[in-house]
This record gives structure tokens, C-alpha cells and sequence, in this order.
């Protein structure tokens, strides 16, 4: 079984591209990391692009149905 854990720092949704969160942060989350591998629970540590290059989805009724694309509410702004 496979499980996502996410790192959600304040402001994150506002985030640029590329940003990051703090060195004390990154450093709890490496040393957690690092313990998950040790106990042979970590499968993978692949990474998630930040919310400005998603979109929001809705499943009502178990259809996909775009809410919000993030392209195009910057054009708006």
C-alpha cells in the first residue's frame, strides 16, 4: 500500500514555481525521510508541482469536472 504525505507550508498557495519551503523545515523532513528508508516504508520520493501549474478538479458524482485552471486566472488578474 502506498501512501502521500504532503509538506504544506503557509502560503503555499500563493507559492511561485520553484519555490521552497524553510532550511528547518527541509531538514525535519529529510531526518523523517531518512528514518521511513531505514525501516524499508519508503518506496519513493517523487515531488508535486506547485499549485500555480495545476488546476482544481471536482469529482461530484464521481465525473471530473474542472473547476478552476490556474493559467487562466492569472489572464484574468
Amino acid at each position: 500500500m502506498r501512501f502521500m504525505m504532503l509538506m504544506i507550508p503557509k502560503g503555499y498557495q500563493q507559492a511561485a514555481p520553484g519555490a521552497m519551503p524553510d532550511a528547518d523545515a527541509v531538514a525535519a523532513m529529510m531526518k523523517y525521510n531518512e528514518a521511513l528508508q531505514k525501516a524499508g516504508a519508503l518506496l519513493a520520493l517523487d515531488g508535486l508541482h506547485p499549485p500555480s501549474r495545476g488546476a482544481r478538479v471536482s469529482f461530484a458524482g464521481g465525473k471530473p469536472k474542472l473547476l478552476q485552471a490556474q493559467s487562466a486566472q492569472r489572464k484574468r488578474s
